[in-house]
């Protein structure tokens, strides 16, 4: 039956299929496509970055192309494996616990991007010292290149129909196939425009006009301090997860909790970065 909030929603939900196409038991699914594209571009946009040698300092890049290149696949494996793991212990332990199958069911429940950010880390730590590159320069160049690979998440996610927003009679209002018949933020967009589109705009000035790769670390605190903020921010649009609703006050989620650690390091990183500018 329709309800007031189903007839203000005028922005149809997009009739796509999750699954791109099928070969055999093998799927092609809009999510997973979301990661390569992320990976992929990311990494092209980071080696245009590495080949410009006036972004850094005294115009010498801190690593080379063949390093760049090498550390894709750990930042792959990172991505996922991090994702995934940081999605089950944040967001699902309990039904992986009663379910482990489950653990591997990625469409059902799927990533963290906080857990993919630690996974990361530990792989960039890893791979710098290993390799003898200077890691707050590690850290710049993929915190530059992250929020596409979040802007193209989010759009997988609306197009999955899910990680919807709460209910609202904004004009632009969707109705979700997943989320009953109310019409809802689509927050899934809010966090592409934010999360993506403005924070990689907002940190290609810094590196570009600004020369932000001269003061190692400064691009990461800024990248954490904009995500943070973003996320915080569309969490008041967001739906909770079921599993885990609201912690406290009727407004309090988990996505906001992880937040507010996330801004701390980068307001610390951004005072890092300038103190040890300011002492060389």
């Amino acid at each position: 039956m329709e309800t007031i909030a189903t007839r203000l929603a005028i922005l149809p939900f997009p009739e796509i299929d999750p699954v791109i196409f099928t070969i055999g038991p093998f799927a092609v699914r809009w999510y997973g496509l979301a990661y390569v594209a992320g990976i992929l571009l990311g990494w092209l946009y980071a080696r245009r970055m590495v080949q410009n040698a006036s972004l850094w300092r005294n115009n010498a890049p801190a690593f080379n192309l063949l390093q760049l290149d090498d550390f894709l696949l750990w930042a792959a494996g990172g991505i996922v494996l991090g994702g995934r793991i940081g999605y089950i212990l944040f967001y699902d332990l309990d039904t992986v616990l009663a379910n482990p199958i489950r653990a591997i069911q990625v469409w059902n429940g799927g990533m963290s991007f906080h857990g993919g950010l630690l996974g990361t880390t530990l792989a960039m730590i890893v791979f710098a010292r290993k390799n003898a590159i200077p890691l707050w320069s590690l850290f710049d160049v993929v915190a530059a290149v992250v929020p596409i690979g979040l802007f193209f998440g989010r759009i997988a996610n609306f197009i999955n129909a899910e990680l919807w927003g709460r209910l609202s009679s904004m004009p632009w209002a969707v109705v979700f196939p997943t989320g009953g018949p109310f019409a809802r933020h689509p927050s899934q967009l809010y966090e592409a425009a934010l999360e993506g589109l403005l924070l990689l705009v907002v940190l290609a000035y810094f590196v570009y006009r600004r020369k932000a790769l001269k003061i190692p670390g400064l691009v990461t605190g800024i990248f954490v301090c904009g995500y943070a903020a973003s996320r915080i921010f569309v969490e008041f649009f967001r739906e909770p997860d079921a599993q885990i609703g609201y912690l406290a006050g009727g407004w309090l989620t988990m996505g906001m909790v992880l937040s507010l650690p996330m801004a701390l390091a980068g307001i610390w990183a951004i005072a890092r970065a300038r103190r040890a500018a300011a002492a060389a």
